[in-house]
């Protein structure tokens, strides 16, 4: 052997090398074999901002669902408006028949603002119109009130 190649046991730092070995790997910051994964500590900072952000996606989704409801409790708040007064003009408007539960009937507003209940639909009429305006295409119920099937002009 050369002098190059002897060790010199003197420089070698013993607790040095025994932070190199473990006899429990799994605890090890590093890969303790080759080709073992590589284990890199977590920055805390990016978990927090990945929770953050995943918050924000989750409420801000959740949100959008309330509002999706809220608009849709609207929309049946102003439908059941409508039909309250579609009800009472039909109720104000003069009938010359007795309407019966299930069936469908048309209010229309006549030239001098007045309001008739009809079995003709607007696209019966033909030429000879007797209205001015199509109102609505209503169904009367077992309860007596009145479901808007199509809303006029």
């Amino acid at each position: 052997m050369s002098k190059k190649e002897k060790i010199d046991i003197d420089k070698i730092d013993l607790d040095k090398m025994k932070e190199m070995t473990t006899e429990t790997p799994g605890l090890l910051p590093y890969a303790h074999q080759s080709g073992g994964a590589v284990i890199k500590p977590e920055d805390k900072g990016k978990i927090t901002g990945r929770a953050v952000s995943a918050m924000h996606s989750q409420t801000e989704m959740q949100m959008s669902q309330i509002y999706q409801q809220m608009q849709l409790l609207a929309d049946q708040a102003k439908a059941i408006k409508s039909r309250v007064e579609v009800s009472e003009r039909i109720y104000q408007t003069p009938m010359n028949f007795e309407p019966l539960i299930n069936h469908h009937y048309f209010l229309y507003e006549k030239e001098d603002d007045t309001d008739f209940l009809s079995m003709v639909s607007p696209e019966e009429w033909g030429r000879k119109k007797r209205f001015r305006k199509f109102v609505a295409e209503v169904k009367l119920l077992a309860d007596h009130t009145w479901e808007i099937i199509r809303q006029g002009e």
